[in-house]
């Protein structure tokens, strides 16, 4: 039986999806009028969990069954996303390089904007060539927000 439930995040409610043979979908939802669920069911228990734990700065990695769904080569690019390390950022292009062919960015950057496992599968730390914060689904605020949120080099106030 596949259940979801709404958790409350620093930067909007986030829906989560599953089963017993994992987490299949994990997205920040637009709906201002969406509360968090009261109930968590045993299934998903785990990844709010440990989501939790992420946003209070307290996990850098995840520990979770996934059972997303996608394509065969979706499937391959999100299997490269899991592993930037926390704190860093790869481009598009060194993700076409790393899946073996540099041709295939274009196919990757949409497998990238098609992850269905948002935090989870850091879609977030893959950034343009230059450098530069480019698209991303639950908008580019909150990617900036995530990717400051993992910068181990903190700033502290001056006053």
């Amino acid at each position: 039986m596949i259940s979801t439930v709404f958790i409350e995040t620093p930067i909007g409610i986030a829906s989560i999806t599953g089963d017993e043979n994992g987490v299949s979908k994990i997205s920040i939802i637009a709906d201002k009028e969406q509360v968090p669920s009261d109930k968590i069911p045993d299934e998903l228990k785990n990844v709010v969990t440990q989501l939790e734990d992420y946003f209070e700065g307290n996990r850098t990695d995840f520990n979770i069954d996934l059972n997303p769904s996608g394509t065969d080569f979706q499937k391959k690019v999100w299997k490269e996303l899991s592993k930037i390390p926390f704190g860093k950022t790869v481009s598009y292009l060194d993700i076409a390089k790393r899946l073996g062919d540099p041709k295939c960015i274009r196919a990757a950057a949409t497998a990238n904007g098609k992850n269905p496992l948002w935090v989870v599968v850091p879609c977030h730390r893959v950034i343009g060539s230059d450098g530069s914060l480019t698209g991303y689904a639950g908008g580019l605020w909150r990617k900036k927000w995530l990717l400051e949120h993992e910068n181990p080099v903190k700033q502290q106030s001056l006053f």
